[in-house]
This record gives structure tokens, sequence and C-alpha cells, in this order.
């Protein structure tokens, strides 16, 4: 029994409870700031006449600090708690966040993106941090729970738009800055040291070294989780970010329509993680990820033929057809994406503490880091193929390889494993 399962086996259902409850309300809160440039990112674009491509940059900023940061932070709660990691993070997250009310240029604007940005690594922190109160049988559900705090970039959607018509951009952040630092002052008070971490202080434990921390991080399996989150929760991400510019543009729609319809997007997105995390218990991580690229293929696929007239020459003269994905088409497709990305999310970090149960932090960090860099690169490369194509839903096509190239790579991993275990037992 590792030392991560002896300490959640000694964890009462009212500690695991408060951990897991006020951890999930935190991460709403830092995934709500992570996402403010996806509403005031509209307004500053054409109050400094971004590019599509510097527009991607700006929105993209924070979404690179989260990610990177989420190693680094993984293997710091590993070593010394979430409690106190979480709300250092989300203390110098809302510094970073009040100062972005004062930024005069573009160039300060990006400076501040990415102080913003740490409150998306409060990601790792959480995961590392609840799973040490459940045994495996239930860390799938509890994850997917604690994942529900992606619904943070819904409240953004909600909330910010009114705050940004009545008082400006610039009071967005001032808000959202006090949200975070009174969450970090109820969180820290409200919660307790995880069951390792009292284990650790009372034996006086000695904490491992680095390099077996970042061990785990040599095996090609981690590698491919990542890329599963690359899809599951960057491009959940991206396309949080981008969609209000995408319906302003291919729509016409004002920033407060955008906006709503945007968290249309995003709740489901993040609510049915739970779901997802159950499902994973229930019925296998690797079928609700099979699910998951599946039904996605089929929604980027229709999503990325872009509007079409053509002309075919008919037996009576010319046929003439018109194809185009009006707005309540092209929200249905994304209200399905966005469900089978949260139960897609939920599977991925059902593997890690079943098969790194004392690197969480380590494993979910990178595979973290992975994913949100897609949260960073996607919009840049779908402001980048707008630029270069002119085609608006360039970025679906986009996302439709990237989706075949997760499936593949998780059947040939499997139809492999299933080879070796058949030799095995030949």
């Amino acid at each position: 029994m590792t030392e991560a399962t002896r300490a959640a086996h000694s964890t009462s259902a009212p500690q695991q409870n408060r951990a897991l409850g006020l951890s999930t309300v935190a991460f709403t809160v830092c995934f709500a700031v992570w996402t403010i440039f996806s509403i005031i990112g509209v307004s500053l674009k054409d109050q400094l006449g971004l590019s599509e491509t510097q527009f991607g940059l700006l929105i993209g900023s924070p979404v690179l600090t989260g990610s990177l940061s989420r190693i680094v932070l993984g293997i710091w709660t590993d070593r010394k708690g979430g409690r106190l990691v979480f709300t250092l993070t989300m203390l110098a997250a809302a510094v970073a966040t009040f100062l972005l009310a004062f930024a005069q240029s573009y160039e300060q604007l990006l400076l501040a993106a990415l102080g913003v940005g740490l409150a998306g690594g409060s990601f790792a922190v959480g995961v590392a941090y609840v799973s040490r109160f459940y045994p495996a049988q239930k860390q799938g559900t509890a994850l997917g729970i604690f994942g529900v705090g992606n619904v943070g970039a819904a409240v953004t959607k909600f909330a910010a738009p009114f705050v940004m018509l009545a008082w400006g951009w610039q009071s967005v952040a001032v808000v959202w800055a006090a949200a975070l630092v009174v969450m970090a002052a109820v969180f820290w008070f409200g919660t307790e040291d995880d069951p390792v971490i009292a284990r650790r202080r009372a034996e006086g434990y000695t904490p491992k070294s680095l390099a077996s921390e970042f061990a785990p991080l040599r095996n090609v399996q981690v590698w491919r989780f990542a890329l599963y989150y690359f899809f599951a929760f960057g491009a959940f991400v991206a396309l949080t970010l981008w969609l209000p510019r995408y319906l302003i543009g291919v729509y016409g729609f004002d920033i407060k329509t955008a906006g709503m319809v945007a968290a249309a997007y995003s709740i489901p997105a993040s609510i049915f993680r739970a779901y997802g995390g159950t499902l994973s218990d229930k019925i296998g991580a690797r079928t609700v990820l099979y699910w998951t690229f599946g039904v996605s293929a089929v929604c980027a696929f229709i999503l990325a033929l872009p509007t079409t007239d053509s002309v075919v020459a008919g037996v009576d003269g010319p046929v003439r057809f018109h194809f185009e994905t009006g707005p309540v088409a092209f929200i249905g497709l994304v209200f399905v994406l966005g469900f089978f990305m949260s139960l897609g999310k939920a599977a991925v970090y059902k593997h890690i503490p079943a098969y790194y149960p004392d690197n969480v932090g380590a494993v979910g960090g990178l595979v973290g880091m992975i994913g949100g860099l897609g949260g960073f690169v996607l919009p840049l490369l779908f402001g980048f193929l707008n630029d270069i194509t002119g085609i608006w839903s360039s970025c679906f096509m986009a996302l439709f390889f990237l989706i075949l190239l997760s499936l593949g790579w998780m059947h040939s991993a499997v139809r492999r494993h299933e080879r070796q275990l058949v030799a095995r037992t030949a």
C-alpha cells in the first residue's frame, strides 16, 4: 500500500467533503480570473487595433503561464501541501490581476496577462490536494467534481460583460482580483493540511529528492495522457477564449449575447466533468475516452465545413447548392462538443492517481501543463489560420486533425497492450 493510499483511508467523510468543496470553489474563482481576457480582450482588440494573431497572443498569454507553472506547483504541492500552495497561488494571481487594471500599452497588457495566468496553475495544486483525501475507487468522482471549477469560465462570460459595459474593462480586473483575495482567506482558514502532509510532519519525514519526483515523466504513457488532455482541456480553454470573437465575427452577435452563448458552451463543458469522473469509475476511463474522441471528431468535422455556394451541371441546367451552419445548429454542436470534452477531461485524470499514486502532483502537473499549453497554442493557431486562410471555420479544421491524432495514438497503444497480454498468457 502506497503512502498516499494509507493516508486516504485515514480521512473522515467531513474532512473529504470540506477539502473537496472549498477546493472546487477556489478553483472556480481561479478559472474565472484565468479566462478574464475572453471578454475584456474583445474590447482591448478594438481599442488597440490588434490583428487576429496579436489578439490570439493576448488571450493566450495567461494560459501559457498557467500551463508552465502547473508542473512546478504540482511538485511543490507534493512536497509542501495544497493548503499552503493553493493560498499563495491565489494571492500572487490577485496582485497581477489588480495591476492589470493599470496597464496602458499592449506590451504592459501582455506582461500583466502572464501574471494573471498563475491562477490557472491552481489546477495542479487542487488535483494533488484533493486526491490525497480519497481512496482510488472514489478519486475519479472526486477529481471530476473538483474539475467542475472550469465553470468559472462561464461566470466570467456571464458577469464580466455587464461589469465592463457599466464601468470599463479595468473594473473587471479590480473586482476579480478582490474575489481572489477573499477566496484565499476563506481557503486558508477553512481547510486543513492533507493527510499525507500531516503524517509526514508528525513522523519527521524527509521529502523525496527532486529527481525521484520527476522520474515518472520519462514514461511515454504520461506524454500520451498529456496529448489527450491537450485536446480535452486545451481545446476547451481555447474555444472558451475564442468563441466570443467567433460569434461576433461570424453571426454578428453583440458582446453580451456572444458572452452568454460562450457561457452556454462553458457550463456543460464544466459541470458534466463530475459525471465524467463517476462514469470513469464505473465503466473505465478508456471507454469514456473512446466515446469522447469519436463524438468530438464528428462534431468538429461538421463545424469545420465552411459556408459554401456551389453550382453543378444538372440535367435541365445548373443546380445550385448552399451550405452553412446556422447559429442554432452551431450552438447545438458546440454544446455536444463541450459535453464530451468534459467527460474526456475527467477520464484523463482518472488515469493519473491510478497509475502514479505517489506522484500525482508531478504527473498531474505535466499533463495539466501540456493540456494548458493547448489553451495557449490553439488560440494563436486559430488567429494565424484566420489570417492566412480567411476562413472562420479553420479553427475546427485544426481541432478535427488533433482529435484524429489523439484517437489514433490511444487505439494503437491499447492494441499493443492487448497483444502483450496475449503473449504473456500464451
